[in-house]
């Protein structure tokens, strides 16, 4: 039997994110989250721009030390990517869900995706304590520099969002969901798929591009 979520009634549109009451229009507190939100996540798409564009540039930089091939493991990267795929996956299965008030659904599906972003930031962390017992550290040469620079930024949103997600189910355990709840998920959404999206460009410019003649 399919467990139900606690949701108000002025809930309308959960799934969405945002609430609307059919006698008011949009809520303009919910607007204004969605759309700080919105310039939120395009700001931080500027900023991981700026270290894809300074990582392009410096690549070749090794000082002559250890350079991307002589590093780079494509199957533990795969490993790390089919992890964060997947626990988009989760987080929109969560998300789908909650539309449905499907309680324990949306649990497990918070579950997996707390479960499979911490695994890829375990491999990531390992990752990167080989490079270092290796002595390829951050001081080694520019291109290792940028490295570290862009693939640990990303590595600090996915632990950012690790803890928001904990709390956000933290937060359905002890009040159950409604409106709010729904925007802030819907938030949290966006920004887990944006860092899945970073993710395939740190994957494809830095590691596929840095094995290939």
């Amino acid at each position: 039997m399919t467990a139900t979520v606690p949701l108000d009634d002025s809930d309308q549109i959960a799934g969405t994110g945002f609430e609307v009451h059919s006698d008011e229009g949009a809520a303009p507190r919910e607007e204004v989250v969605g759309f700080g939100f919105w310039v939120f996540l395009l700001s931080d798409i500027v900023i991981f721009a700026s270290f894809f564009a300074a990582y392009a540039v410096l690549r070749n930089s090794t000082a002559g030390g250890a350079d991307s091939r002589a590093l780079f493991s494509l199957g533990n990267v795969a490993l790390e990517t089919l992890c964060l795929l997947l626990s988009s996956y989760a987080c929109a299965l969560a998300h789908v869900a909650l539309a449905r008030r499907a309680a324990a659904a949306f649990l497990i599906g918070l579950a997996a995706t707390f479960a499979l972003g911490a695994l890829f930031l375990t491999l990531e962390i390992r990752e990167f304590a080989d490079f270092l017992a290796r002595g390829a550290t951050p001081q080694s040469s520019a291109f290792l520099s940028a490295f570290f620079a862009l693939v640990g930024l990303h590595g600090a949103h996915i632990s950012a969002g690790l803890i928001w997600l904990a709390g956000l189910a933290a937060l359905f355990v002890l009040q159950g969901s409604g409106a709010r709840y729904g925007s802030r998920f819907f938030c949290f959404a966006l920004y887990w798929h944006a860092l899945d999206l970073v993710w395939i460009g740190i994957f494809t410019v830095v590691y596929l591009m840095g094995v290939l003649p």
